[in-house]
């Protein structure tokens, strides 16, 4: 499978108990789509979220995303890694 690094805009204030409830929420469910999301990592003061994540397609990560209510803006394939 591959790896993708998803972003969301707009979470302006976001603090570590929603970011880890968001998390929890697509842990939850991932299975469902035979994605696997590693972690998630975000900037309160800009508002962006990053979640990286091992799945089949992109679409699968975002029809999570989708289900548990905060739909990425980007989601980029990651093919690389050391």
């Amino acid at each position: 499978m591959a790896h993708f690094m998803d972003v969301h805009h707009g979470m302006q204030g976001i603090t570590a108990e929603q970011l880890r409830q968001a998390h929890q929420a697509d842990l939850a469910i991932e299975q469902e789509e035979n994605v696997h999301f590693e972690k998630a990592w975000a900037d309160p003061e800009s508002g962006t979220v990053y979640c990286l994540s091992e799945a089949p397609t992109a679409e699968a990560v975002q029809r999570i995303h989708e289900r548990t209510g905060h739909k990425a803006d980007e989601i980029h394939p990651v093919p690389l890694e050391v």
